[in-house]
């Protein structure tokens, strides 16, 4: 191999290689450090920072970044999080009738129906609803056995006002007076006054006001053990379905605010919670726990009538967390880690810049809460 000779264009003469190039890097050292204690003494001071929202290596992996600055706000912050959601009639109730014959009657979709009041009609007969949370399973008249399916129509005749001043008592048993009250009933429905009911005559639902929320059977079809319809309450509730790490943040009761489609927003508390899983059918959504249907919470709101208003739609639900108020906020990215602990901010000052060790508060929303040497319209450096 042939040496190779290093003119240092002064003298003329050659050097070796190996001693032009520890000459080179000698010469860099004498330019190169001065530079940087220059930056470090110029930027911080005697402070030594890092920047803690840089991941192991940024800094050594990508080239510097540009500077802007932030102007230090004062103001509240809070560490609630938002989670999209729907609203919806709450309580889906599917319908299914008893007893054999033809549909000749349907609701529309979206009436309303009260208790006493005509849900359906089978063979040119109503069905009427009634509030209760068993179905009738057995005809009911004089010399039936006590029960609670008793109960529950002596209840509803009663309140129906077709009891008055006969001194029925509702103990699940079918006397004299609940036959009498139920004679009562036919004769105000305009019906043969029997004393007797048939289990296809009514259909007992949880609640007292149910909404038609959709049809499932059509008018002549045959009466089947099958939902003809679903039913829902006619209050609303907002439904969101959380990803896994939001989770503990709904508390059982815990107040959360509701974002309407019209701007507007209502108070809910948290009424229920239900875990998907993963053999419960996925419902396209992202962030459920393996793969299957996310955890579906409801959510009971105030303010029915502005729900009402703007009606099923999409929602933003914010649950409410720790609060600041008066903070001094800054951008996360405008604090430096110091050696030795705590943080610290660059404040713009007479064309230079300062750092000060500031304390920190409530983090939120890449914002954080500071005290210490900061004021209020302070500028703070912060990356570009």
């Amino acid at each position: 191999m042939t040496d190779t000779l290093e003119n240092t264009g002064s003298t003329g003469t050659s050097v070796p290689p190996d001693r032009a190039h520890g000459r080179a890097r000698r010469g860099r050292r004498r330019i190169v450090v001065p530079l940087a204690l220059i930056a470090v003494i110029g930027g911080s001071g005697a402070l030594a920072v890092t920047r803690p929202w840089e991941g192991p290596g940024t800094a050594s992996a990508q080239p510097s970044l540009g500077h802007g600055t932030a102007v230090v706000e004062k103001g509240s912050l809070s560490s609630g999080i938002q989670v999209a959601g729907t609203l919806a009639f709450d309580a889906p109730t599917p319908v299914v009738p008893s007893g054999q014959g033809t549909l000749t009657a349907l609701p529309p979709v979206g009436s309303v129906v009260k208790a006493g009041g005509k849900l359906y009609e089978v063979d040119g007969r109503p069905v009427i609803l009634m509030t209760g949370k068993r179905p009738l399973w057995r005809d009911l008249g004089p010399g039936v056995p006590d029960g609670p399916d008793v109960e529950q129509l002596e209840r509803n005749l009663v309140r129906l006002g077709h009891a008055d001043g006969l001194g029925l008592s509702v103990d699940g048993k079918f006397t004299k007076a609940t036959a009498a009250a139920v004679k009562r009933w036919q004769k105000a429905l305009g019906a043969r006054q029997t004393g007797t009911v048939a289990r296809g005559d009514v259909v007992m639902l949880p609640h007292s006001t149910v909404r038609v929320e959709r049809l499932g059977a059509q008018l002549g079809s045959a009466v089947a053990s099958a939902s003809i319809m679903t039913v829902t309450d006619t209050a609303l509730v907002a439904l969101v379905r959380p990803a896994e790490n939001q989770l503990s943040r709904f508390k059982p009761n815990g107040r959360v605010t509701v974002k309407l489609s019209d701007g507007s927003t209502v108070e809910g508390r948290v009424r229920s919670l239900m875990r998907g899983g993963a053999d419960s059918g996925g419902d396209g959504e992202q962030g459920g726990s393996g793969g299957g249907e996310k955890t579906k919470v409801t959510i009971a709101l105030g303010g029915q009538r502005q729900a009402l208003r703007a009606g099923p739609s999409s929602v933003t639900v914010t649950i409410v967390g720790d609060t600041a108020q008066d903070a001094l906020i800054v951008p996360v990215t405008a604090l430096l880690a110091l050696d030795g602990g705590g943080y610290g901010v660059r404040i713009e000052e007479g064309g230079g810049t300062r750092l000060v060790k500031v304390q920190l508060g409530l983090v939120a929303d890449a914002r954080a809460q500071v005290s210490g040497e900061v004021r209020a319209g302070d500028r703070v450096v912060v990356p570009k």
